[in-house]
């Protein structure tokens, strides 16, 4: 693997959509850091990576844990010296419940997890990617498309969400002036283990109980990895990508 590979580091990396992504990397060249809270399957990827000829660090984190995340990206600057992509993937639901049946304590870990996660790793990857050489990177936030139109008692969700869009703005600005690119990409019902129950249906805002298309992860995966691919004078802001004929436009 050559020392100018790319590095791309991913979060909630152990399964689903973060897994893919960092599979996708590893089989383009990048050097890649997978981040999640359980290390035996980040082992599995990087172990599996280093059988084929690629370089991978699995790094057990906590994206609610402060310490966690600077913990994190050190290992990565000693690792590897540099991160150009981070994907900004980990992240929760609550049950689906009304919101007055919802604990504070259910807010809460959502909000941790999918908003002040994004937070802490950004601003990790703002301090490395500003001091290193070449300066600049790449951070790429999973939104969804929740962060435009909410699910039935999805209230902790979409709120995080919607946040993640304005955060992901707020970086795009802030990034310019040391060469950091922001942008988010919105997913609607890829083929992952957290979308199985979509197939067997799920409330719609109608109240009704409808099953709903799901596409494969791999879709995503490609997305991303087009969004991470351009030089840092372009940028995709904003992506959709979803199941055709999923009701999203139109939802409500």
């Amino acid at each position: 693997m050559s020392s100018q590979a790319k590095v791309a580091l991913v979060t909630g990396a152990s399964r689903g959509i973060g897994k893919a992504v960092a599979q996708a990397f590893l089989d383009h060249g990048y050097r890649v850091v997978l981040a999640a809270r359980a290390l035996e399957p980040l082992e599995d990827i990087a172990r599996q990576a280093r059988e084929a000829g690629r370089e991978a660090l699995a790094v057990q984190t906590d994206v609610t844990d402060a310490a966690s995340v600077d913990a994190l990206f050190e290992h990565t600057r000693e690792r590897f010296g540099r991160l150009d992509v981070l994907f900004n993937n980990a992240g929760i639901g609550a049950p689906a419940v009304s919101i007055d049946a919802l604990s504070v304590e259910q807010w809460r870990a959502v909000v941790d997890t999918n908003l002040t996660g994004v937070f802490l790793c950004s601003r990790a990857a703002f301090a490395l990617m500003k001091a290193q050489t070449p300066r600049g990177g790449r951070i790429i936030n999973n939104g969804s498309i929740s962060a435009h139109a909410p699910r039935p008692f999805s209230a902790p969700y979409t709120s995080t969400k919607h946040a993640v869009a304005g955060l992901t703005k707020a970086l795009s600005l802030d990034g310019r002036a040391f060469d950091i690119a922001c942008g988010q990409i919105d997913i609607g019902n890829a083929a992952t283990d957290m979308t199985e129950r979509m197939a067997q249906g799920v409330l719609q805002a109608n109240g009704e109980l409808a099953s709903e298309p799901r596409i494969d992860v791999a879709h995503v995966a490609n997305a991303v990895l087009y969004m991470a691919g351009l030089p840092l004078e372009a940028n995709v802001q904003f992506m959709t990508v979803m199941a055709t004929k999923m009701p999203f436009i139109g939802r409500g």
